[in-house]
C-alpha cells in the first residue's frame, strides 16, 4: 500500500497477534514503525526478524501513563514525528460479574481504555501537525454487551466514545480518527483473557484454525486507514449483531444468550 511508504506508524501491543501483523505489514510496505509491549523477549525476536528495517521497540505497559509517554517520546525522538497511531494493545476477560473481582475490571479498563487515552494524548500534537490518523482497535463488544465480559465491553464502549468525541475535536485539522472492529481473529487474546481472580485463562474456547488470520486482519485495517474511513466492522456476523441490537434488542439479547451459554452455564 503506497500510502504507507515513509510514514511513521506507532502501534501498541505489537509483539504478537494482530499487533505483530500490523507491524510486519507496515514494515513490508515501506513504513517506519515503532511498537511497544510488556514482553521484552518477543519484541527482541520481532526486531531480529527485520534487520536493517526502521523498527523502534520499547518495553511498555500501556496501563501506565509514564510508560506510554516514554514510548511516544522515544518514537518522536527516533523518527521525528508520528503519522499513524494504532491503539491495538488490549486484554479481555471471561467471568460473570457475580464471580469477578473488581480489580479484574479495573485492569481491563486501564489497558484497553486508558492505554488508548494516554498514547493518543501524547501523540496528538505530532499527528495534528502531520494531518495523520488515530486508530482504535475495538470490537463488536463496543456496540453490544457480551456476557462474561462486562469489563471488556465497558472498555470498548469507552474507547469508541472517546474516539468519536476526539474525531469532532480535531476534524478541522484534517486528522482522521477511526476505530475498527475485527471479528474473532486468530490471536493470543483468548488465552490471555483474565479469569474471575485475574489469572490468565490459558486456553481458547474457539477453534483458532477457523478464525480470520492476524495477517488478513492487518491488511483490512490498513486498507481502511488508507481510505480514511470512520469505522469498519469486518464480518457479516458482527454487522448483523449490531443491526439486531439497534433495531431488535430483545431478540439480540436472546440470540447472544444462546451463543454464550449452555445449560445456563457460560461456555464462550
Amino acid at each position: 500500500m503506497d500510502f504507507l511508504n515513509s510514514k511513521v506508524v506507532a502501534i501498541t501491543g505489537g509483539s504478537e497477534g494482530i499487533g505483530k501483523a500490523l507491524v510486519e505489514f507496515a514494515l513490508d510496505n515501506g513504513a517506519k514503525v515503532a511498537t511497544c509491549s510488556r514482553n521484552h523477549d518477543k519484541l527482541y525476536q520481532l526486531q531480529t526478524k527485520f534487520p536493517g528495517k526502521p523498527l523502534h521497540i520499547q518495553v511498555a505497559d500501556v496501563s501506565n501513563e509514564a510508560d506510554c509517554k516514554r514510548f511516544i517520546d522515544s518514537t518522536l525522538k527516533n523518527f521525528g514525528g508520528i503519522d499513524i497511531l494504532i491503539n491495538n494493545a488490549g486484554i479481555s476477560m471471561r467471568a460473570e460479574l457475580k464471580d469477578a473481582q473488581t480489580d479484574v475490571i479495573k485492569k481491563v479498563m486501564d489497558i484497553n481504555f486508558f492505554g488508548t487515552v494516554y498514547c493518543t494524548k501524547y501523540a496528538l500534537e505530532s499527528i495534528i501537525s502531520r494531518k495523520g490518523t488515530i486508530v482504535g482497535v475495538s470490537s463488536v463488544a463496543g456496540y453490544r454487551g457480551l456476557p462474561g465480559r462486562t469489563g471488556y465491553n465497558a472498555s470498548k464502549f469507552a474507547m469508541q466514545g472517546f474516539l468519536e468525541a476526539l474525531r469532532v475535536e480535531v476534524m478541522h485539522h484534517d486528522v482522521n480518527v477511526m476505530w475498527v472492529c475485527p471479528g474473532f481473529t486468530a490471536s493470543n487474546i483468548r488465552n490471555a483473557s483474565l479469569q474471575k481472580d485475574g489469572t490468565s485463562q490459558g486456553y481458547s474456547t474457539l477453534d483458532e484454525g477457523k478464525l480470520m488470520s492476524a495477517e488478513e486482519c492487518a491488511r483490512i485495517t490498513y486498507a481502511a486507514i488508507g481510505k480514511r474511513k470512520r469505522t469498519l466492522v469486518y464480518t457479516f456476523e458482527d454487522k448483523r449483531t449490531i443491526f439486531l441490537t439497534k433495531f431488535f434488542p430483545k431478540l439480540a439479547d436472546k440470540l447472544v444468550y444462546k451463543f454464550f451459554y449452555k445449560n445456563h452455564e457460560l461456555v464462550k
